[in-house]
């Protein structure tokens, strides 16, 4: 007769905080261990492997004490795989979209057209202005960085930038305009659970969210002007290498405008990439005639990625794309993400862990600061910055009402701690995302990413200091 791993209970006790926090010290120990042994650019790699282990360990501590239900954990169940699940179609038409945008020739355009209008020393400043400012008009930071981020990627690299420095303006700029825009889904989700005005939340969060941004392009500027760039060949070779390639014309550039048009239109995430990704197959016939690719080569590269010997090393690696294939390893890290988050939320883990952070909480500091940390720990925990902000929100609404502090300054809190930093977690789905499409390692691109690792700071900086700081006493405000 053989032993039950796990026993499931009908109705589940509530485990200790020090155990709920065994789990999620496993994990971050044993990826520390990877880092130091094999490195950073090994996190990828080991990272669903680790979580699933760390997901096993949740459930084997659970099932000894006694917390393991049926009812929690197809709850954690819901709430885990209704937030992540989403982002596997997304990652699969971001992966061809990436192929066929390269192959038809939109991204060698671009990069063409960068390296002969934009100047090097203002290349890092122009490319975050940039990425800002469609973001803003978009509300998405993740179609931004998959689209004309990929093209900055390419022209910065030529440049002679390195890949950590280019992935960092990019994503600085494209989560800072995501943050600030009224169309951006993580904005409304963040005001609306707190039950703040959309517009009077974006107008609070500029106070924090404007410094750091100031930083980082004061950063990035000093950087470029420091103009110690080293081009692995020189501009006008690689722009006469890509003209050999592909066929550049500014017809071509039709397709990231139609995509432009959607996304404005907000037409719904997914049929804008998918959309995108078909435009730019149909490009692949239409603009490179010269590349005699058939329906079958163009969804054999679609699949398994494109690969091209141009003469120029360079250029050779620019246009080099995996296809759908080369995305699978993501997808299994973003699944094994749901694994973690949802064994954790099962368990009841994260909400003990919520609970002892929140009971001892009486100063208007460390309040804040223990949102930050909390909105960095869910991060963690959940792998998705929509659950993240749910979690965050519903645990601090009661201990701000209880303080007398604004919803609002629980709201702003929330965004500089969850919404700009899950970019720079290896396993969260944003981290996985960005660092598979822009080709860097969250770890390499994460020192650079200097608007996104500012902004909880400056949350810390402003209480601290009691800047634009009220109370509500009785209903109105009035200055802490």
């Amino acid at each position: 007769m053989t032993k039950r791993i796990f026993r499931i209970s009908r109705v589940a006790v509530t485990p200790s905080p020090l155990l709920s926090a065994l789990p999620i010290v496993a994990l971050l120990l044993t990826l520390t261990g990877v880092i130091i042994i094999d490195g950073a650019d090994a996190i990828s790699s080991y990272s669903p492997f680790v979580l699933l282990g760390s997901a096993a360990l949740a459930a084997v501590l659970s099932s000894a004490t006694g917390s393991l239900s049926r009812r929690g954990m197809l709850t954690g169940l819901r709430r885990s795989a209704s937030q992540i699940m989403p982002a596997v179609p997304m990652l699969l038409c971001i992966a061809m979209l990436a192929t066929t945008w390269m192959i038809s020739g939109v991204v060698p355009t671009l990069v063409d057209y960068g390296l002969s209008m934009l100047n090097p020393r203002w290349f890092l400043v122009t490319t975050c202005v940039s990425c800002a400012v469609i973001s803003v008009l978009t509300g998405s930071s993740w179609s931004t960085i998959a689209t004309i981020g990929v093209a900055f990627m390419g022209i910065g690299t030529v440049m002679g930038y390195g890949a950590g420095w280019i992935a960092g303006a990019i994503i600085s700029g494209a989560y800072f305009g995501d943050k600030v825009s009224p169309l951006s889904d993580t904005t409304v989700v963040a005001s609306s659970t707190c039950g703040v005005d959309l517009f009077e939340h974006i107008r609070y969060l500029m106070i924090t969210a404007v410094p750091a941004m100031s930083v980082a392009l004061l950063v990035f500027g000093i950087r470029g002007l420091a103009g110690h760039t080293a081009p692995t060949e020189s501009s006008l070779d690689f722009i006469d290498g890509l003209q050999h390639a592909f066929n550049i014309t500014p017809w071509v550039l039709v397709i990231p405008a139609m995509t432009g048009v959607m996304i404005a239109m907000r037409v719904p995430t997914l049929v804008t990439l998918a959309t995108s990704a078909l435009l730019g197959a149909i490009g692949i016939f239409v603009f490179q005639p010269q590349l005699d690719m058939d329906l079958m080569s163009t969804l054999s590269a679609i699949w398994s990625g494109n690969s091209m010997q141009t003469g120029y090393v360079s250029l050779d690696e620019l246009v080099s794309t995996g296809g759908v294939t080369g995305m699978l390893p993501t997808v299994f890290l973003v699944l094994s993400a749901l694994v973690f988050g949802w064994v954790m939320i099962g368990t009841g883990m994260l909400g003990s862990l919520a609970s002892a952070i929140t009971t001892r909480l009486r100063r208007r500091t460390s309040i804040v600061a223990a949102t930050v940390g909390s909105g960095l720990c869910a991060n963690a925990c959940t792998a998705d910055q929509y659950l993240s902000l749910i979690i965050t929100g519903n645990m601090y609404r009661t201990v701000y009402r209880r303080s007398r502090m604004e919803q609002r300054l629980l709201s702003r809190t929330m965004e500089d701690s969850v919404s700009v930093t899950s970019v720079l977690i290896p396993w969260n789905s944003c981290g996985v995302t960005q660092s598979t499409v822009l080709g860097v390692s969250t770890l390499t691109y994460l020192p650079y990413c200097i608007f996104n690792y500012l902004s909880p700071v400056m949350s810390l900086v402003m209480i601290w200091t009691g800047f634009k700081v009220r109370s509500v006493v009785r209903g109105t405000l009035a200055r802490a």
